[in-house]
């Protein structure tokens, strides 16, 4: 997905508008969290940039996607740009937080 959203549409209440923006987003990644997985592919992960336009859009994290369109409204801008792409995602192994006993006593 690449697309820019506009938050100011003349006629249109600007919550309702930031509300269907967020829903509409939402819809697009558990449609593509549906589509079946590679094989050796663990879950789908997503290349997210976000920007005022789409020649200022940086990488973000996905997780931060949500507050940063907050702040973007919260500002009173007229628009984002959003690019989100689907891309195969592998877990790694967790590194052992808890000490190791030692058994030798």
């Amino acid at each position: 997905m690449k697309k820019t959203f506009q938050l100011s549409i003349e006629g249109k209440n600007r919550d309702r508008v930031l509300d269907a923006t967020k829903h509409e987003i939402r819809q697009y990644i558990k449609r593509e969290r549906r589509k079946t997985l590679p094989e050796g592919v663990d879950f789908w992960d997503f290349d997210c940039k976000f920007g005022t336009t789409a020649d200022k859009a940086q990488g973000v994290h996905f997780a931060t996607l949500t507050a940063l369109i907050d702040a973007v409204a919260k500002e009173g801008g007229d628009a984002f740009y959003l690019e989100l792409l689907a891309q195969p995602g592998y877990r790694g192994a967790r590194a052992s937080t808890e000490p190791q006993a030692d058994d030798g006593l």
